[in-house]
């Protein structure tokens, strides 16, 4: 293989190429969401706790956090396509042993395990499609992908609730075998070998980062468990968190063979794109993770009908993923970004209109809004992002791109589900002020006397509850149109693909 001039490498089976690593991507992609449903069988059946069994997914989302920026130089040292394939067939083995798991202890042993070993393939296969398309092609290859990084995590947990209902919990991880076998051969037969390049690991630098990754997740995943900055354990966190990311900021500034070379941060686009992605982050998962419990708790939807109800959503993001790819060639990205913002602003707007009387229909049109819009944003970014930086960095630049997008959806969890607790409260209070035997408008609706049966108090509260969590989820939505709008501005500070900047020098090995 031979690289080409226009820094891409030209390969045959560039199809068979994508379509391997974009289904190791979705099968480790729909493992962040997928056991969640589970959760409620596994406890069973492990004989775990409430409180314990979500270490289920926290061992796996903190110890594929810490690897994520590892892939990088591990990918250049060992060999790009030989550090792929051990991921996929680690992912598989650790999924397979997930499955046989028999106490807690095991399930989260093995997920932390399969967490390391899934960390890579993200960014690996974002890396491969970058480098086997030319740039004029980046806008599809990024569709491709995209549509596995984004469509994954919607229809997780309807998979995963179908193969929870319909077998048991342990298919939620033996489904990846078929998966990742035919992922496996796909990518041994055809991904292409990459020249390798020695480099010095900085034990220190990826020391400070893998703390304060670390760190920042345990306390994400863990504050709203133990009331937040109540207790200790979250203050620790966060101190520990805090200063790993100085530290590590301040070494790479001034080691001479730092884990990540600054000289990448100097590109405008890809600094920009990595704000951006985070934005995107925020708003992808975060309602992803608002819609579900408000879809079963007020509605009492089942698990595969809010399935179905989610379902427009993720074909609205692969249909404009493939539009965007094409129209990345006639239209400025820049534009489409800022449309797909927009479409996003526009769908959380229609979500504050939600009440708990509506039907499926402005759920599914809402959805779809918001799925065009995020398809909009996604592939021109990701491609804008990576247009100008040098095909050197690539490797790490995949890989911060992947863990800045995983922060930014574990952060926007976080925040939005301690505003729908607090607001729940706060909105519970206020309403609940109106129940009063000298409110006139309250006892002009029921009979005389009736208002002191504890059945019909117990019947108030719960109508009281439903609507306090109705505003508290309205109130949600609200605030991520407002990150939505916020984000707008960022465009400005994009580049059009074809203004290229010089080199960075790189730092002698």
């Amino acid at each position: 293989m031979t690289a080409a001039a226009s820094d891409h490498m030209e390969v045959p089976h560039r199809g068979l190429i994508t379509l391997a690593v974009m289904l190791a991507t979705i099968m480790q992609v729909l493992d962040t969401t997928i056991a969640n449903v589970a959760l409620p069988s596994m406890r069973a059946d492990l004989g775990a706790s409430q409180d314990t069994i979500n270490w289920v997914l926290t061992s796996y989302i903190v110890a594929a956090a810490i690897v994520t920026p590892l892939s990088g130089w591990l990918s250049e040292r060992f060999g790009r396509k030989e550090v792929f394939l051990v991921s996929v067939a680690g992912f598989v083995l650790t999924s397979m042993l997930c499955g046989v798991a028999w106490s807690l202890e095991t399930m989260v042993l093995f997920r932390m395990a399969q967490g390391v070993f899934g960390a890579a393939i993200v960014p690996l296969s974002q890396t491969f499609l970058l480098d086997i398309n030319p740039r004029e092609r980046h806008g599809s290859a990024m569709a491709m992908w995209g549509a596995g990084i984004m469509v994954g995590p919607i229809i997780g947990p309807t998979l995963g609730g179908w193969l929870t209902e319909s077998f048991n919990w342990r298919w939620v991880f033996f489904i990846n075998l078929p998966v990742g076998i035919i992922a496996f051969l796909g990518c041994s037969a055809y991904l292409p070998h990459m020249a390798r390049r020695i480099r010095k690991f900085d034990f220190f630098g990826f020391g400070m980062l893998a703390l304060g990754v670390g760190a920042l997740q345990l306390m994400l995943d863990r504050g709203a468990e133990v009331d937040w900055f109540s207790s200790a354990e979250i203050w620790t966190e966060l101190v520990l968190s805090i200063t790993g990311f100085w530290v590590f900021v301040i070494h790479i500034g001034q080691s001479p063979k730092p884990f990540l070379d600054p000289q990448m941060f100097a590109d405008r686009n890809f600094l920009t794109g990595l704000v951006f992605i985070f934005v995107v982050g925020i708003i992808l998962l975060a309602s992803l993770a608002l819609l579900p419990p408000m879809l079963s708790v007020i509605f009492n939807y089942p698990v595969m009908t809010t399935g179905m109800v989610m379902a427009p959503r993720g074909v609205g993001t692969m249909v404009t993923m493939i539009a965007a790819g094409k129209l990345m060639r006639v239209v400025d990205p820049r534009k489409l970004v800022v449309l797909g913002l927009l479409l996003t602003a526009l769908s959380l707007w229609m979500m504050t209109s939600f009440t708990p009387q509506m039907d499926a229909t402005i759920i599914i049109t809402s959805g779809l809004v918001q799925g065009f819009g995020l398809g909009f944003v996604f592939v021109p970014l990701t491609a804008v992002a990576f247009a100008t930086l040098d095909p050197r960095y690539r490797g790490d630049a995949t890989s911060l791109f992947s863990l800045v997008r995983n922060i930014g959806s574990s952060i926007g969890i976080s925040i939005v589900t301690l505003l729908l607790t607090r607001n729940v409260q706060i909105n519970h209070a206020e309403l609940s002020t109106a129940i009063s035997p000298f409110n006139p408008n309250l006892t002009a609706l029921l009979p005389p006397g009736s208002l002191g049966s504890t059945g019909l108090l117990m019947q108030l509260d719960g109508m009281v509850n439903i609507q306090a969590l109705m505003i508290s989820y309205v109130n949600d939505f609200k605030a991520m149109m407002l990150v939505t709008l916020a984000a707008i501005p960022l465009a400005l500070l994009l580049r059009k693909p074809g203004i290229a900047t010089a080199p960075a020098p790189a730092h002698p090995d």
